[in-house]
Parts: structure tokens; sequence; C-alpha cells
């Protein structure tokens, strides 16, 4: 995994459906207040309406379980309400039409968003070949067809150029901004979308079944930036039969595998429990640090923590002092403080960490070490 400089770290945007539109309404609600203030019956259901709850401090990692159908931004906002957490934003784009991981950073999980963003992702995906679409998968219109079909050795010859350093045209629908405007809203409105071409990182790719029904299954591992739907769609170009992406499921993101994954039932299902006492959301959280596997760590004293905390740099000294230089994560008696650089016997902070709230429970952390 390619570690970035804590210098590049950002904060994850907020994605809050409800919020946008409390704030949309909320003037025409305080009209209908004045309207309504001296109607009993209204009086009656302000009382047996339930009191707004109010959001909290909540630290951690959530490795949903994407279900089909649902956008990575509906999925944050979904999680956001369950924990009712200040902060919230995801690792990374899953398309509706897929399935499977989604990490999703919760309070101060969000400053390490980038150093999973960076990491390999694995996908599972199928093919249908005889059909290009202009989306790439199954939502799109048919833009070119075929009646040929590949043969099994046919795909295997052909993958070896699609492994490694590869240069790639994203999708005409896809998130890329061009002028300001994403891809996919200028594709919606008819025009014409030119985008370049950008070197992406094929890791592995792998044919995992080959039927006769015109469809191939495959498994990829590949870096940053890179999109399964336009393999599907180069793939078909070049084995003049099109093709396009008909199921995708993600199962690693980062250090997040399937393991880490929780379907969204079983998460309402928690949110229930807790609220009746039964259990806590603790229970579904990962440790912050979780995101920082491939990053060294280093442990300070409770002196040296509150200079860091402060944000003053600490100097390195004596024999228990750290030969190397660039990024740590920084602890104090176990629990995570900073994201730090060490460079010319200094420990310097980068993102100081807050993590007074609710945190991963003790059976997340056991499972994290």
């Amino acid at each position: 995994m390619t570690v970035m400089t804590t210098n590049g770290v950002i904060d994850a945007k907020d994605a809050d459906a409800r919020d946008a539109e409390r704030d949309a309404f909320a003037g025409q609600r305080t009209d209908d207040a004045r309207r309504t203030n001296n109607d009993p019956r209204q009086k009656q259901g302000k009382q047996n309406q339930q009191p707004r709850r109010d959001k909290r401090d909540v630290h951690g990692w959530v490795v949903l379980d994407k279900p089909i159908g649902m956008t990575s931004t509906q999925a944050v906002a979904v999680l956001k309400r369950l924990f009712q957490a200040k902060r919230a934003g995801h690792a990374g784009t899953l398309d509706p039409l897929a399935s499977g991981g989604l990490p999703i950073a919760l309070g101060e999980a969000t400053k390490t968003v980038p150093f999973v963003m960076d990491g390999r992702k694995r996908y599972r995906f199928t093919v249908a070949w005889g059909e290009e679409r202009d989306t790439d998968d199954t939502e799109g219109r048919p833009v070119r067809t075929s009646d040929e079909r590949p043969t099994a050795d046919s795909i295997r010859q052909l993958l070896p150029r699609f492994t490694g350093v590869i240069e790639q045209i994203p999708p005409q629908y896809s998130a890329i901004k061009v002028q300001g405007e994403r891809a996919y809203d200028l594709a919606r409105d008819g025009e014409t979308v030119e985008l370049k071409p950008r070197p992406v990182e094929i890791h592995e790719l792998t044919l995992v079944e080959h039927s006769d029904n015109g469809q191939s299954v495959f498994e990829a591992e590949c870096g940053k930036g890179t999109y399964v739907r336009a393999l599907a769609r180069d793939m078909g170009r070049i084995l003049g039969c099109f093709g396009h992406i008909c199921a995708l499921r993600r199962t690693l993101v980062g250090p997040f595998t399937e393991r880490d994954m929780i379907p969204l039932e079983q998460l309402e299902a928690l949110c229930n429990r807790a609220a009746s006492g039964e259990g806590s959301l603790a229970d579904a959280l990962l440790p912050v640090e979780t995101a920082l596997d491939d990053i060294p760590a280093l442990a300070v004293t409770r002196a040296d923590a509150a200079r860091l905390h402060r944000g003053q740099a600490v100097l390195l000294r004596g024999r228990d002092a750290p030969n190397t230089s660039g990024t740590v994560y920084v602890t104090v008696a176990g629990r995570l403080l900073a994201l730090a650089e060490i460079g010319n016997g200094e420990l310097i902070p980068k993102r100081v960490f807050n993590l007074n709230g609710l945190t991963a429970g003790p059976a997340r952390n056991n499972e994290s070490n």
C-alpha cells in the first residue's frame, strides 16, 4: 500500500440527506406552527411526537456490506442517522449496482480516509458479452451489439494486456469532474463527455468462470481510480463481441475484508437492541487506527503526548528513539493520539485525534489486533 504523507490527509465530506431536507423546509414548518399554535389537536400531536435525538461524537469505522440499489451517499446518511453521529464519510464510492464493502468513517476516523482510499481493492464481477451500454453496466441503454461470443481461451490470452499499469478511459457515467460538472450529470443531459485516459494499476485479473450463456466471472485486484466497468467495456471491444457489467461485488478495500463487513439489516437490528438497552452500537465499530495498519506505530510518554496534543513537536532522543523517518501514528497508553512525521530528530504532529465519545467496543478492538 502506498502511504500518503499526512500533509495530504483531509476530512471526509459529510452526507446527510435528512439534514438537508430539514433545512429546506424549516421556514415552511415555522409558518405552519404559527397558524396552528392555538389548535388543541396540534398541541396533542406535539405531545405525541418523539423528541429529536441530539447528534453525538462517534469515532471509528463501519464496513457496510452495501446492498444493491443504494448509493454510497445514501449509505453514509443512513449510518449517520443510526449512530446519531456528527460526522461521517465513505472511503471510496461504490456504484448503486454493486454490493459489498463500503468503509464508512465516523467522527475522527474521517481523518484517516485517504489511507484507506489509497489501498488496494478487490472485486468479483460478471461480464455479459454481446452488448455494450452507455453506462457500461445493466442500467444503461445498448449502444453496440454483436452476435460473437468469446471463448475462455481467448479471454485468458487477453488478460495480460490488462494487468500491471495500463491506460484507462473512465466511463462516461462517472463522478469525474469536467469543467466543474460531474461527468454523469453531463452524460444524462445528452452531452458527449470527452474523458482523457489515465494510468491505473491492475495487480491481478483472473477468469473465474465462463459459461455458454454469454457471461464470464472475473476477480480483479486493483489500485486507486480503477473502473471495473471500463475493464469490461475495453475487453469486449478488443474481443470484438462487446460487453458490460451485469454483477459487481467489492470484497476488499485497503485493510478491510469481507470478514469486517456488516449487512444493513444487522446494523439496524443492533440499533434497535441498543435503544432498548440490550446492546451497544460500539460493537459495530472498528477502531480508528484500523485504517493505519500499514503505518508504523510509535508509543510516547504522557509528557510527550501532552506536547503533541498541543500541536508542539517532540525531540526524539536516547537509545529508544526510532531511527526511521516518515509518517507514524502515535499512541499513549495504548490509545491513538496523532498522526505525525519523523524528521531531523523530531516528531511533528500533523493530525491530532480527540476520541472522547463512543468508540469501538472491546470485541471489535480484539478483532483488529
